[in-house]
């Protein structure tokens, strides 16, 4: 078959590959003026606050707690999160990342409320206390493998085989994979989660085209806006009796006054390690969590890649990734003494604030952790703002998730798509990892239990959990694949992408690595990257 001719001059051409993203506004280590930075924090706050009202609440009342419970684990998970976010961002990844609850943890959390020991409880506050001690000592088990697998760097030698062809499913199923949360939670109370959804499109990708400021307001600032505006309407909707004679569910969905998280706050507290009691320690509970400790191990992989690509950083070095690896297991060690009942790892939905704000600085995300413990401190203040209908998130969600989903596409710049070795593992990797979580997942809503249904059921949490985790499954998959067809190839090799990411490897290998990611303190004379 005859060669294509070579193209003329004035012919279109492919968009070049970038290996920092361009149109960012405030990269990584260029923080905004300081009132802009504050304004900035305080939204990456509100919005990392869906996530850690949304746990507990499902969580706590069938522990048996009530609204004081959940009130003041809320207020522990906040708390927590502003410290783990701090670590992070100092002395771990160094990245722009909110370190949050995290959905992996709940069906093991789950497994361990229903387990047989706790059911002869007659108390729902002492089956509560007992549970919670419960989770603890399973967290303290499972925080172990992450920081093991970070700080060896056994997890760098592992990621230096990742090249952008295999990142891309597990990437982008990072954010498409919650879809879940997106829609459906604004169906719940179509009349406030809809409104908060078009507005934020209108206030980030429209306004900013009719309405000139110098700077853009309406996109920087268009959560804060939206979420005020939509809040006001649904507290009008709620004192005007809209929803009086609605049924509970909707109430509680529609409803500024629904939540019980005002009325359980304390004015101040201070949350505290061990405040529950002592742990207990149930070895099989312990298994399941440290094989969902890895799950979130991996998802955490993809979110920090996604990272910094939009804080405008280049591709993050695999001994970079370790270290912050090592840092979250640390994070959910700290979880696990102050009882959150919940694991932690990177916040999705505020990576894709990132994007949507085009401010990828990592003191914008320091700032909002500042808020996290002021107003975890503050109970009855930080309820307020915690007591935001959770149709409002999932309307952001919409956006913030395939934000990072997108982000995960994006790196198909690298790769030969005219290769059927790359059609095979990209297709092939995206479609299992949509379909085996699809069927375990239904699987589990039809008949109350996983596929895998034994008598132990820690057992089946270690098969059941990670086969219900989209990107787990499509890294898994693209991984193997990438790593296992024809890689002895040199055009392969570029076929993938994979001689892109050659000099980020290793961390000395361009400066730029050290410019982004270096511990500060001089600490990199005590602590060198590799």
């Amino acid at each position: 078959m005859a060669a294509a001719p070579p193209p003329k001059a004035d012919e279109l051409q492919p968009h070049p590959p970038k290996e920092q993203l361009a149109s960012v506004s405030f990269c990584i280590t260029s923080p905004p003026p300081w009132p802009e930075a504050i304004i900035l924090g305080f939204q990456h706050f509100i919005v990392m606050l869906g996530t850690t009202v949304i746990i507990p609440s499902a969580l706590v009342p069938q522990m048996g707690g009530g609204n004081d419970e959940k009130a003041r684990v809320i207020q522990t998970l906040l708390f927590v999160a502003g410290i783990n976010t701090l670590f992070q961002t100092f002395f771990g990844s160094r990245l722009p990342v909110v370190m949050g609850g995290s959905y992996t943890f709940v069906a093991p959390t789950i497994s361990i409320i229903l387990a047989g020991r706790y059911n002869n409880e007659a108390d729902p506050r002492e089956k509560f206390l007992r549970t919670m001690r419960g989770t603890q000592g399973a967290l303290i088990i499972a925080s172990t493998i992450q920081m093991i697998l970070g700080f060896s760097g056994l997890w760098r030698n592992v990621v230096r085989l990742l090249s952008p062809l295999s990142a891309v499913p597990l990437i982008s199923l990072v954010g498409f994979g919650l879809y879940e949360l997106g829609f459906p939670g604004v169906a719940k109370c179509v009349e406030i989660g809809l409104p908060e959804l078009i507005l934020l499109v209108a206030f980030s990708q429209y306004l900013p085209q009719v309405l000139h400021f110098g700077k853009p307001i309406f996109g920087r600032f268009g959560v804060l806006f939206t979420v005020s505006i939509v809040w006001l309407y649904t507290y009008i909707l709620t004192i005007s009796g809209a929803y009086k004679n609605a049924p509970p569910k909707t109430q509680v969905h529609c409803r500024v006054d629904r939540s019980g998280l005002i009325s359980g706050a304390p004015w101040i507290r201070v949350p505290y390690p061990f405040q529950w009691g002592a742990p207990t320690f149930d070895a099989g509970e312990a298994f399941a969590m440290m094989m969902t400790s890895f799950i979130a191990l991996v998802e955490t992989t993809g979110a920090f890649i996604a990272a910094s690509r939009y804080a405008s950083a280049t591709m993050i070095p695999p001994s970079i990734i370790s270290r912050g690896i090592g840092w979250q297991g640390i994070s959910i060690l700290i979880d696990s003494f102050f009882g959150t009942a919940n694991g932690t790892s990177v916040s999705v939905e505020n990576v894709g604030l990132l994007a949507l704000t085009h401010v990828g600085s990592r003191r914008v995300v320091q700032i909002s952790a500042g808020f996290m413990i002021f107003f975890a401190i503050l109970g009855k203040f930080g309820a307020l703002f915690a007591s935001i209908p959770l149709p409002i998130f999932a309307g952001m969600y919409c956006i913030f998730f395939a934000y990072v989903g997108a982000c995960g596409l994006s790196f198909l710049q690298f790769c030969n798509l005219n290769s059927f070795r790359t059609k095979f593992i990209l297709g092939f990797a995206f479609f299992m990892g949509i379909s085996v979580p699809q069927y375990f997942n239904e699987y589990t809503a039809v008949a109350g239990y996983g596929p895998v249904h034994t008598g132990a059921r820690w057992f089946n949490d270690m098969i059941n959990v990670p086969f219900s985790s989209k990107p787990f499954v499509a890294g898994l998959v693209a991984y193997f694949l990438d790593n296992t067809i024809e890689t002895h190839n040199n055009t392969v090799r570029k076929d993938r992408g994979y001689h892109w990411w050659d000099k980020f490897r290793s961390f000395k290998k361009d400066a730029r690595s050290e410019e982004f990611y270096s511990l500060p303190f001089n600490l990199n004379k005590f602590f060198p990257a590799v």
